[in-house]
C-alpha cells in the first residue's frame, strides 16, 4: 500500500487477487480466506476477506465473514496457496512449473520400459 494512501482504502477499493489462500494461524485451526496481495518482506500484516473455516462454516471469533479482516503477521505461521497462480509462477512459464522451471510431477512421462527393469533386478 502506497504511503499516501488512508488505510484501508486498498482493500475496500479493489478486489482480491488470490482466492482460497489458507492461512495457517499460531496454535488455531487453518483459515480459507481471499487475499488482496501477498505480503511482503515490508508488511506486518495480511490483509483479507472473506474469511471461512476449511469446511466453508464461519469461524466462531469473527461476525461478519465478508469483511476485511487485518492478521498481524505475528499470528500468521505461514500461508498455503493451493492451486494459484502468482505473478512469478506467470513469468517462469505458467501453473506447474517450479522456480527451477522443472517440469510439474503431471508432467513427467514415465518410461515404462525403465520400470520393468528396475522390478525384474
Amino acid at each position: 500500500m502506497p504511503a499516501n494512501q488512508p488505510f484501508g482504502t486498498a482493500a475496500a477499493g479493489q478486489e482480491p487477487l488470490l482466492r482460497g489462500a489458507v492461512i495457517h494461524l499460531n496454535n488455531e485451526q487453518p483459515v480459507v480466506a481471499d487475499l488482496f496481495e501477498l505480503p511482503t518482506a515490508r508488511d506486518v500484516a495480511v490483509i483479507c476477506t472473506n474469511m471461512r473455516t476449511q469446511d466453508g462454516k464461519r469461524p466462531i471469533f469473527i461476525d461478519h465473514t465478508e469483511s476485511v479482516f487485518v492478521i498481524p503477521l505475528a499470528y500468521v505461521r505461514f500461508i498455503e496457496l493451493p492451486g494459484a497462480i502468482t505473478a512469478e509462477e506467470a513469468a517462469d512459464g505458467g501453473p506447474g512449473r517450479s522456480r527451477t522451471g522443472a517440469p510439474a510431477e503431471s508432467e513427467i512421462e514415465i518410461d515404462e520400459e525403465f520400470l520393468r527393469r528396475i522390478r525384474d533386478a
